[in-house]
């Protein structure tokens, strides 16, 4: 990474400017990179001359790297199928990403919002890919991380939220949802405790052979059956994992980099790395 950009990251937070490239949008597969990014090499001698010139060329070296980062996971199931190779290479882009943004204080603000999980390497996340590769009546669909901290300086909530389905049973992938909570501190310009507070399953939405079974069409629908679609999705079953009894189970999280469209993260200790992307806020 050249010097001057990584000088130039540390003293704006890695924040864009108005003429730097526009963000990722993860709906758009990596592999229709726009034709900018495939347009001969810059100069820049020219760029450095002009007002601005060094933050355009910071602007684009940064967008290539995060475009590197999200093409090595795209092929990796979240993480769940890697080679030796893949981890290398993924551990060099993130490394390369994380660079752009290192030692800047995290800006609450920005991470305020929902982020969906594009690739991880935390076991205690791969477990649930490799119940759903092993058990072929489970599904696990999206994962997000969704914060909670505008107008917070020190700290706030976070919510684990997965997506998750047993097959002819529930809605294909989102058929219900597990949900972690737990709040976390700031600790420093990028590290944040986080106290875990409660696990529940809600919003079960049940597949349309089981409704039939429940209250056929062909059928008046009885008060009893519909009570009883009504309980199932208003159904949330929740479990404290605090008590005063005992203490609240915690982890510590390095929040490597972070801008607009992309969070990185890893847990102190050797938990794993996780890589983000902006998501539109969850409905429910």
């Amino acid at each position: 990474m050249d010097g001057n950009c990584v000088l130039a990251a540390r003293q704006n937070g890695a924040h864009q400017t108005p003429n730097s490239s526009p963000p990722l949008n993860p709906s758009i597969p990596i592999s229709k990179i726009s034709q900018q990014q495939k347009q001969a090499p810059i100069d820049r001698r020219r760029l450095k001359n002009n007002n601005g010139g060094q933050s355009l060329v910071c602007g684009l070296e940064l967008e290539q790297k995060k475009h590197e980062l999200l093409r090595a996971v795209q092929d990796t199931q979240r993480g769940l199928v890697t080679t030796a190779d893949q981890r290398s290479a993924i551990e060099e882009a993130l490394v390369g990403v994380e660079g752009y943004d290192a030692g800047s204080p995290v800006e609450l603000e920005r991470l305020d919002g929902t982020w969906r999980l594009n690739y991880t390497s935390a076991s205690d996340v791969l477990v649930l890919f490799e119940a759903a590769a092993r058990l072929p009546f489970l599904q696990v669909g999206q994962i997000f991380q969704k914060f909670e901290c505008r107008d917070r300086v020190d700290g706030g909530i976070v919510r684990n939220v997965v997506r998750w389905s047993i097959q002819n049973l529930l809605e294909e992938q989102e058929g219900a949802t597990l949900l972690v909570s737990a709040k976390f501190s700031l600790l420093s310009n990028r590290n944040i405790y986080l106290q875990f507070e409660e696990v529940a399953v809600e919003n079960i939405k049940i597949s349309e052979q089981l409704q039939a079974l429940i209250a056929p069409a062909i059928l008046p629908r009885s008060f009893l059956s519909l009570q009883i679609l009504q309980f199932i999705r208003t159904f949330r079953a929740q479990v404290p994992v605090r008590s005063p009894e005992r203490r609240s189970p915690g982890g510590l999280y390095y929040l490597s980099y972070l801008d607009r469209d992309m969070l990185l993260g890893r847990s102190v200790g050797g938990g794993g790395a996780f890589v983000f992307t902006r998501a539109q806020a969850l409905t429910s």
